[in-house]
């Protein structure tokens, strides 16, 4: 392993670089997000792909000179926004606008332009009546996830298809593993189960799944023990998922934190934080941080980005959306509480407004993570996806002082981060492409295995009911004692339960209550713990 580290290193160092990764070596842009396509000369035509694409060019590919170097970028490379923001704090805007007045009907020079002043926020001087030239995409439909509508921008003859806003505007490059998640029907794999099971049994399953999704999201924070925590979260997804606006507005944000954690509550107040925040852990009385959210002041700006991004894309796939919009949410951090079950809440409340899910349906995708070692790797590996960049970047620029400090909401703090201005970039214009990736496998697997599984129980269960009442009459909660008792004892009548219902000892009525049971959760056996999969 450390030799091809060290013959990456080497490769690195000797290549040729052209494209992207000219403008950054020679702009010295330190990226947190790293290129995702590297060009360089060589001697022979061919692409090496490592998750991060090399192309490797002839020398007549040469660019001459910036401009060239960016065309090219724009051309082979793709938009990389947190690259762009970075060059264009670095690059003389002169030279840009000469470029423009240099070629006022070229698409490159007009969408160069175009995103240096959305970025930017700055205007070029440029000679505007000379630009020219039919209009084109901002953005790549083919490359990436844009906007579903588009709008005109007369002054670059430029189609704004961008899916953000310059505060946040995240990206979701269309890979294949994009293709394949967003391929996955949804709403037809929960049909499949309905045709399976009955519409009457997956139904009465989903308020246990409810209640089942509400528990694993706490125990994902480590805190499945509250239980009227649980539940009241429970009934906050049962009662809001997809209703109203989506709550990522100031107003209804706040409202929706307030139902999660309830009124007792240490916090000072609710809504948007006014104090800096991490995610970390103690290990021997030492801070380890994990992840730095952006700074509170940019808080409101990236959620109207956000916003944006579930308007704009409004008709795009359904499992992109709940992905960008819930791991966007998570990274923004925007509450001093609760970020974390919004963030789970996210998935299920765009599924239902997208018509991907169907009430009363939620999907238990908290409890499939925390059920599986695999999975919560899998859920880690997601998140660190962005947080581990950003914290080798950054790591030296963080510390804790001696002295809390209340911060304008009320939180008291020591935490010290000096790198706002300098991760801004990276905050505004997340890369989500392998959290889409993500997502569409953990879908596909919350349906077709945990709610297979629990539709089949319940299936099975009710069968179970019938065939008891054949030899024993008693309340649904009572069969279910006796049910439970005779598989968790494989088939032996426990002291406990003969007490609590003497009727069992008489005659075979056991013996033939034990059998029925048994046969009705024989033709799909699932291993299930006592509170975990079923009531």
């Amino acid at each position: 392993m450390e030799q091809k580290k060290s013959d990456l290193a080497v490769r690195s160092a000797s290549a040729d670089p052209i494209g992207g990764a000219w403008l950054e070596r020679e702009f010295g842009i330190r990226l947190v997000q790293p290129l995702n396509v590297r060009s360089e000369i060589g001697t022979r035509r061919q692409t090496v792909d490592h998750g991060h694409r090399r192309e490797v060019y002839q020398e007549q590919m040469r660019p001459k000179d910036l401009t060239g170097h960016l065309t090219f970028l724009l051309k082979h490379e793709g938009v990389h926004l947190e690259f762009l923001a970075r060059l264009f704090d670095r690059v003389d805007p002169t030279d840009l606008a000469r470029w423009v007045n240099s070629e006022p009907t070229g698409q490159y020079a007009r969408r160069a332009g175009f995103l240096y002043e959305w970025i930017t926020g700055r205007l070029l001087a440029i000679d505007a009546d000379r630009i020219a030239g039919g209009y084109v995409d901002a953005l790549d439909a083919k490359a990436q996830i844009v906007a579903t509508s588009s709008s005109n921008v007369t002054r670059w003859r430029v189609r704004d298809n961008m899916p953000g806003t310059p505060a946040f505007c995240p990206t979701v490059r269309l890979t294949a593993g994009v293709r394949e998640a967003v391929a996955f029907d949804l709403a037809a794999a929960l049909g499949k189960e309905e045709a399976e099971f009955g519409a009457e049994v997956l139904r009465r399953s989903a308020v246990w799944m409810t209640l089942r999704e509400s528990r694993s999201s706490f125990l994902i924070e480590g805190e499945q023990d509250q239980v009227t925590r649980i539940q009241r979260f429970a009934a906050v997804m049962e009662r809001r998922t997809g209703e109203g606006e989506i709550p990522l507005d100031t107003g209804d944000l706040t409202e929706l934190q307030k139902e999660i954690l309830g009124e007792v509550t240490t916090l000072a107040s609710f809504g948007l934080r006014q104090s800096p925040v991490f995610v970390g852990e103690m290990v021997r009385y030492e801070n380890v941080v994990h992840y730095v959210a952006p700074d509170w002041p940019d808080v409101g700006p990236m959620l109207q980005g956000l916003q944006t991004f579930v308007s704009r894309t409004r008709g795009a796939s359904a499992t992109a959306r709940a992905a960008v919009t819930s791991f966007a949410f998570v990274y923004i951090h925007p509450l001093a509480d609760g970020n974390g079950r919004v963030h789970r809440f996210l998935v299920n409340d765009v599924l239902r407004r997208d018509g991907a899910i169907h009430a009363p349906f939620i999907l238990p995708i908290s409890a499939l993570i925390t059920e599986h070692s695999a999975e919560r790797a899998r859920y880690d590996q997601a998140l660190e996806a962005f947080s581990r960049p950003l914290m080798e970047r950054y790591a030296d620029r963080y510390s804790f002082s001696r002295e809390s400090q209340q911060q304008r909401d009320g939180v008291l703090s020591n935490f010290h981060f000096e790198a706002y201005d300098e991760a801004r970039a990276a905050w505004r214009f997340l890369d989500l492409t392998s959290h889409v990736e993500y997502s569409g496998g953990l879908l596909a697997r919350t349906i077709q295995q945990e709610m297979h599984s629990q539709a089949s129980f319940f299936r099975s269960l009710g069968q179970a009911r019938a065939a008891v009442k054949e030899f024993i009459e008693g309340p649904d909660a009572d069969i279910d004692t006796i049910i439970r008792s005779a598989r968790e004892s494989g088939g032996r009548l426990s002291g406990k339960l003969a007490k609590r219902f003497p009727s069992l000892e008489k005659g075979d009525i056991w013996s033939k209550v034990s059998s029925a049971v048994a046969e009705a959760f024989a033709a799909g056996e699932i291993d299930l713990r006592p509170g975990q999969r079923g009531p």
